[in-house]
């Protein structure tokens, strides 16, 4: 049976992504496009309800985008924000011009009549307006069904067709009431069902699988951290044996992974892990290079050349299997091609151009925290479901400079402490993500009666619900003094500890 679908067009706002979590935290399963998809594309997607985002384009611009005019005609229920509803309106006769008073920010909903859009909503409510136009004239074809004192159609609904559009933002969180109005469009407008959840994605995964892989096998990088393990679980319990999970200690990975790696997957009966000691190859390519996506670039090729090798070893492999993310998937498209790159693909650094395996993405269409509840629903034991994110590249990016043996050992070292006192603490759990820097520079101290003129590592931890904003994390004073004391006591080479306080955006969650 058809799980119920939602497309989002893009039209380049930054909260799109927003739109998709708001949607499946209702579970709801949706995907985000590019605005210019082609009417047989969209026909094909058969789509139960579409949903317009905002924009930075002005809709009068030459080159405002502008979706496929079968949109209109789907006979589908159609929910425009910001840009959205200009374009719907704008389609419709309506009129769109830009205010005299720009709003930005908080703003007072004030709701026209009682439209289902609204349903249980109060008669004033709190929204989060970010707009330079607005429709200022609508046609006769819809009615107003709210305002706010700068805005006398702030949202409104076509009196034939389930189309309904706000100039507000009902997925970011300043609109506390957005949440309801999803709900609203999608359970009570477009008639879907919640019906994405993590058992129904594993069945419905497993069934996939099956009928992709046939008979062939597939092999994988298994890290340790939450995405590789989860579809490693997903696709042992899909194809058994034909899985050969491989665990590459590239040397840049964290202390003791190898065996914690082990231990976490005890849980699994038959599940078989194949260890290789790469590190020196890997430490030996990495020697001189201090560019963060160089160093990406070259622990990717040879990851990839790792893995053929061992390819080759158990005969015939025809697939390489990742934990590709659904976030990754969006970075690497926006609404008008690739977007810039912040960073080469996280999961093994940047793929080269011609591979010889063919690629098996289990986890793509998966937010970070869905991966999650997966890992639950497959039995995957909980200090492994909630494991902090870690960077494909591993401590390579986390070394700023060159990557050696020694600075390997010593980051270890300061993350081991960092990591096992959150533990203690009992605020691991209580943090997306954390982690150490070691940074490119010596800093004066005195340790007894000596100078000391050592290095400088960085503690790092930030809250974030899928990594695509974040803000860092208030660690108590006590617990930031107790790991600094222990940093410096116990790691010889670092006598400087110092804590991380910026947020993603303006400043990225890794440092490389």
């Amino acid at each position: 049976m058809k799980n119920s679908y939602v497309l989002i067009l893009d039209f380049g706002s930054q909260y799109t992504q927003l739109i998709a979590r708001v949607i499946r935290s209702l579970n709801v399963y949706c995907e985000i496009h590019p605005y210019d998809l082609k009417a047989d594309r969209i026909k094909s997607l058969a789509p139960d309800a579409i949903v317009l985002s905002g924009s930075p384009f002005g809709i009068y611009q030459p080159d405002a985008p502008k979706p496929d005019e079968i949109i209109w005609q789907l006979e589908v229920p159609i929910m425009g924000i910001c840009y959205g509803m200009q374009l719907m309106s704008k389609h419709f006769g309506g009129r769109v011009s830009a205010t005299l008073k720009k709003e930005y920010g908080h703003a007072s909903l004030e709701l026209d009549n009682s439209y289902p859009l609204f349903k249980g909503l109060k008669e004033r409510e709190q929204v989060w307006m970010s707009h330079g136009d607005a429709v200022d004239q609508i046609s006769d074809e819809f009615i107003s069904i709210a305002h706010t004192s700068n805005s006398p159609y702030a949202a409104v609904a076509h009196c034939d067709k389930p189309f309904v559009a706000m100039q507000f933002h009902p997925e970011v969180v300043n609109s506390p009431c957005g949440k309801d109005i999803f709900g609203n469009f999608l359970f009570g407008m477009a008639g879907l069902k919640a019906d994405w959840t993590a058992g129904c994605f594993v069945s419905d995964s497993i069934e996939k699988i099956r009928h992709k892989v046939g008979h062939g096998k597939v092999i994988l990088g298994l890290s340790g951290g939450v995405d590789s393990s989860v579809a490693a679980a997903l696709l042992y319990k899909a194809i058994g044996n034909q899985l050969y999970p491989i665990f590459v200690d590239t040397g840049c990975l964290r202390y003791q992974e190898a065996n914690r790696v082990q231990e976490m997957f005890s849980s699994l009966p038959g599940f078989e892990i194949k260890f290789v000691d790469a590190a020196d190859i890997f430490l030996s390519r990495l020697s001189g290079v201090e560019n963060p996506e160089q160093k990406r670039k070259i622990i990717g090729a040879t990851f990839i050349e790792v893995f053929e090798n061992e390819a080759r070893k158990i005969g015939e492999v025809d697939f390489l299997a990742q934990g590709t993310l659904y976030p990754d998937v969006i970075e690497s498209t926006s609404f008008k091609g690739p977007s810039a790159t912040i960073k080469s693909h996280h999961n093994v650094g940047g793929l080269p151009q011609k591979m010889r395996l063919m690629l098996i993405e289990p986890l793509r269409e998966l937010f970070k925290d869905e991966v999650r509840a997966v890992g639950k629903e497959l039995g995957l034991p909980d200090n492994l479901v909630n494991r902090h994110p870690f960077p494909g590249p591993g401590l390579a990016v986390r070394i700023i400079g060159e990557v050696t043996r020694e600075h390997v050992s010593l980051l270890q070292a300061v993350d081991e402490i960092f990591i096992s006192e959150l533990y203690k603490w009992e605020l691991y759990h209580k943090t997306w993500q954390a982690f150490a820097v070691l940074l490119p520079i010596r800093s004066v101290g005195v340790m007894g009666d000596e100078r000391t003129y050592e290095k400088v590592c960085a503690l790092r931890a930030v809250n974030s619900l899928d990594g695509m904003t974040a803000d860092w994390t208030e660690l108590p004073f006590e617990f930031l003094k107790r790991v600094s004391n222990r940093i410096i006591n116990e790691v010889m080479g670092i006598n400087r500890v110092v804590y991380d306080i910026s947020s993603k955006p303006p400043s990225t969650i890794e440092w490389e």
